[in-house]
């Protein structure tokens, strides 16, 4: 990822092509070692190609790979289609948050540092 970021760093930079010499440059200014197999892999498939039209091509293959964590947006995409279906998991999420304040309420416990 150090070597992504550098050569997009350069890229950003004004550099529409860096060289493995000007990554390296950067690595080194911020202390990070440099692993000249992964630079020369990187520069050979980048090679001759935009970088907006690479990122654009990453962020379509990202956009199809699962998040963990969907639980949720799961309940949400199901309550229009299903109706009554996703409100148990809205009235859970509710009753989860109504605890939590309550807990939140007594930040005193009961005394006082102040008396």
């Amino acid at each position: 990822m150090k070597v992504i970021a550098a050569y997009l760093l350069a890229v950003l930079g004004g550099n529409a092509s860096p060289s493995a010499k000007d990554l390296k440059k950067i690595l080194n200014s911020v202390g990070a070692e440099c692993d000249d197999d992964r630079i020369t892999l990187l520069l050979s498939e980048v090679e001759g190609k935009d970088i907006t039209e690479l990122i654009a091509a990453g962020r379509e293959k990202l956009a199809s790979v699962p998040a963990g964590g969907g639980g949720a947006v799961a309940v949400a995409v199901a309550a229009p289609a299903g109706g009554a279906a996703g409100a148990p998991a809205a009235a859970e999420t509710k009753k989860e948050e109504k605890v939590e304040e309550k807990e939140e309420s007594d930040d005193d416990m009961g005394f006082s540092l102040f008396d």
